[in-house]
């Protein structure tokens, strides 16, 4: 069941930033902060300027840049009750929270919010968060598995009376939720996202979630990617999920200033952060059981934006931002997930000289719908 082409326009997402350091492991200046009060007026200027989506970060400890964390679910409801149209994704890690406790939390949240609660399941990759709090680090492929029975086992909590799980990770019996969260035409539950790049996240993904993300990717990765999940969802009989892609985007009016902020990111990275966190993913990636998992073929540079950001090319000037984000819409992308040096003027710049030139693009292409370019409404 393959796939129609979408006549949907692009959409845009932002990765908040809730834990200190940035969106880049490195001393350049980055007018970004970690507060509620900065978050707060950033998620207002985002819904201002064109952005449908906020991903909140997961960490619990310290590590590899971000010294201070804000919990996600609590800090993405404090942004959806700061917004009026923004939805807001909140990150968990499945092993960490148990999947009745979540419905729970995400049904209020909905109601709160008025349908704009989402969650973005994390098989996580950081160890050292499981061990420091005395939980099971299981093997990759192993996390992919509770992963996918978390999400079956809360969609039939959302959706469900009575819900019923026997899995081997978690146990619900004769579980009714009330209330449940808000359903609409087209989202009968609060959307479900993941993340990774190995094949079992890319089976997962086509097999459960509503939203696969994907790390940083150029076209040729992207396609691959695309493929791979849209046979597994065939290979079950289901629609395939979304596509959303990581980007950091550098827009600058010349494009050799952009490409010299970039020179600027890497040349003063933390070199020591960067590679213990590379390290750590790669190890995490090795224990897959093909060798296949995130972050095996990043480079130094690619890590020093740790979602590999970099490598979606999102640099240049508006007119070549524009130009690459049409061409990954092209392909099938139907979210981009964007960071920033400086939040607050960039996100402004964006909505201001890169948006307008996205849907002007997108309304020359065939079949396609665009949205207005006009913001604020």
């Amino acid at each position: 069941m393959s796939a129609p082409p979408s006549t949907e326009p692009v959409r845009f997402a932002y990765w908040v930033p809730n834990v200190s350091g940035g969106l880049v492991t490195s001393r350049i200046e980055q007018r970004t902060d970690w507060s509620y009060e900065y978050n707060r007026d950033l998620a207002v200027l985002a819904e201002e300027n064109g952005f449908d989506y906020a991903l909140s970060q997961v960490r619990y400890i310290a590590g590899y840049g971000a010294e201070y964390q804000h919990e996600s679910t609590g800090f993405s409801l404090a942004l959806l009750l700061a917004t009026r149209r923004l939805k807001v994704i909140a990150a968990v890690h499945p092993g960490l929270w148990h999947p009745g406790v979540l419905a729970k939390f995400g049904a209020t949240a909905d109601h709160l919010s008025g349908g704009r609660f989402a969650v973005n399941v994390v098989s996580g990759w950081f160890k050292g968060e499981f061990t420091a709090l005395g939980e099971p680090w299981l093997e990759h492929d192993e996390r992919y598995r509770r992963s996918e029975e978390f999400i079956r086992a809360l969609r039939a909590i959302w959706t469900e009376d009575h819900a019923e799980l026997a899995g081997d990770f978690y146990r619900i019996r004769d579980f009714s939720l009330k209330p449940k969260p808000l359903s609409s035409a087209g989202r009968p539950h609060p959307e479900i996202f993941q993340g990774g790049n190995s094949t079992a996240a890319r089976a997962m993904a086509g097999r459960v979630s509503d939203w696969y993300f994907s790390n940083g990717r150029d076209f040729d990765g992207v396609a691959e990617q695309l493929a791979d999940v849209r046979a597994a969802a065939e290979g079950v009989g289901r629609r395939p999920p979304r596509f959303g892609l990581n980007g950091f985007l550098i827009a600058r009016d010349t494009e050799a200033e952009a490409r010299e902020t970039l020179r600027e990111i890497v040349a003063k990275a933390d070199t020591e952060a960067v590679r213990d966190f590379g390290d750590a993913v790669r190890q995490a990636g090795r224990s897959t059981a093909d060798g296949r998992g995130m972050w095996q073929d990043s480079t130094f540079e690619d890590l020093v934006q740790y979602n590999d950001g970099f490598r979606t090319g999102l640099i240049g000037t508006p007119e070549q931002v524009a130009e690459r984000i049409v061409a990954y819409r092209r392909l099938g992308v139907d979210l981009l997930l964007l960071g920033f040096l400086h939040y607050h003027e960039e996100v402004e710049y964006f909505g201001r000289r890169v948006l307008p030139l996205v849907r002007e693009l997108e309304s020359r292409l065939p079949g396609k719908e665009s949205e207005p370019a006009t913001l604020g409404s």
